[in-house]
């Protein structure tokens, strides 16, 4: 049967939607088929292939953007190529002939140092992931642990912090602090598809999701097998690994630990050091021999939850009571952010480097804005607000420009010829009495810069 497409009242204009402004009232055979009882789909395959999920689908993965796969398309591109491959794509995931195209491979430097591998898959897989992910996740998500808070809906890296405190407060206070060493390219594909049949038993899922782990890797324009590993960059990598990662759940929850785990990220809970390492030792020798997972020794040890960093946070315990903190090296990343956005030597706009800098305070402020640290955002927002005056200043060069800027802003002759005639540095400068008047608080605030300090506030009065 074929009838009239009507366009969404969601609020999102047709030009986002899999039926262009022309394609308005167009048949399509796509709602009739999927409503079909033959006996060749299940019900998980029609859910899957239903244009309501597929548009879901679609918007999430135009919301996310992200760079193109190994065939260049690219996110805009998405919408002209399902206005005439939908039914080809659905047709091919009902029927099982479906097949994922290489991922391409990238590396991105860790903070620590080394290198992250991350797999991109194509804009088409993307989708097809993620049209998979809307609907197994809701039936699969209900049935991990308590304590597993990474890439899980209505949980958050805050909602799990919130736990260590909890324990802490309860008298564990020291942590088992285990790494898994390149876990997403570890991970046993055989063990993985086992442990992923316990969740699902639909054979045509299955069969994709198998497709999607032995897609191959892209590198250098050059295909190899992927054998082993989840990479990371698939809309479908993060509920696998949470996935494997349950067994893992469920054998600390069988030993009556107290843990958190976020994504690959285990924090296990004691009363002493002691049975810390004696807990460590057994988990080790049970990730590595039942899960095949190497654990990193360098980086995994017993100690202070006040100390390990957990989710970029320490505990932090005051007469006041027990709360979070920035660990040190969160802060040292933030500066280092700010330094280079801040470099005097940089091009550009000032206006769009004040944009660019809004967006990295604005993001850490609002994720470690849980945590005591009002006088380390006074710090920060002074500094950068020096900053930000030592670039101006690099900026204006020249005697005359320097006297006519500082004049400009209102600053008598006399003084703005003797202070653009100064030999002190830029940085010295930058924290004189005269370019302070001059470029205001109240000045930088007016072109853009956030203040962080009114910043933080408003964001810890949002969660106490």
């Amino acid at each position: 049967m074929q009838r009239t497409q009507t366009t969404s009242n969601d609020g999102y204009p047709s030009k986002d939607r899999m039926e262009s402004e022309s394609m308005k009232e167009a048949c399509s055979m796509l709602r009739g088929e999927t409503r079909r009882r033959d006996g060749g789909t299940t019900d998980i395959i029609r859910k899957i292939i239903n244009p309501d999920n597929l548009q879901r689908a679609y918007k999430k993965v135009k919301k996310n953007k992200g760079k193109p796969g190994v065939d260049g398309m690219t996110v805009d591109e998405l919408l002209p190529y399902l206005a005439l491959e939908d039914r080809n794509l659905t047709q091919s995931i009902k029927d099982g002939t479906f097949q994922p195209q290489p991922v391409r491979r990238v590396e991105i430097k860790k903070p620590e140092g080394g290198k992250r591998k991350l797999g991109i898959p194509t804009v088409r897989d993307r989708l097809v992931q993620q049209m998979i992910l809307q609907v197994i996740e809701k039936e699969i998500d209900s049935k991990f642990s308590d304590n597993s808070y990474g890439f899980r809906p209505k949980r958050s890296a805050h909602d799990a912090m919130e736990k260590a405190k909890q324990y802490y407060e309860e008298g564990y206070r020291f942590v088992v602090d285990i790494d898994m060493k390149q876990y997403f390219d570890t991970v046993n594909h055989d063990k993985l598809m086992h442990h992923v049949e316990q969740f699902t038993d639909d054979p045509t899922v299955l069969i994709l999701i198998r497709k999607f782990l032995r897609s191959g890797i892209s590198i250098d324009e050059e295909i190899e097998p992927s054998e082993i590993g989840t990479p990371q960059g698939g809309n479908l990598s993060p509920i696998l690994g949470n996935i494997y990662l349950h067994q893992l759940d469920l054998e600390l929850q069988r030993r009556g630990h107290k843990f958190i785990r976020y994504a690959d990220d285990c924090n296990i809970y004691v009363k002493s050091r002691r049975a810390g390492e004696r807990v460590l030792k057994s988990i080790t020798k049970f990730l590595e021999e039942e899960l095949k997972l190497t654990v990193n020794k360098d980086k995994s040890e017993v100690g202070r939850p006040t100390k390990r960093k957990f989710l970029g946070f320490c505990i932090h315990s005051t007469k006041n009571g027990v709360g979070f903190r920035p660990h040190i090296k969160s802060k040292k990343r933030l500066e280092q952010k700010v330094r280079y956005l801040t470099s005097r030597k940089r091009p550009g706009e000032f206006r769009e480097i004040i944009k660019e800098l809004n967006q990295t305070t604005r993001g850490w402020t609002n994720y470690y804005g849980i945590s005591y640290m009002k006088s380390y955002i006074k710090h920060i927002d002074a500094w950068i607000r020096r900053r930000l005056r030592q670039l101006l200043w690099k900026r204006w060069k020249k005697v005359k420009t320097r006297q006519i800027n500082l004049m400009k802003l209102k600053i008598p002759k006399q003084k703005a010829w003797e202070w653009a005639n100064t030999r002190k540095g830029y940085w010295r400068i930058s924290k004189s009495h005269i370019l302070h008047r001059a470029v205001s608080n109240k000045i930088l605030e007016h072109v853009g810069l956030l203040n962080l300090e009114t910043l933080y506030l408003q964001r810890l009065s949002k969660t106490t």
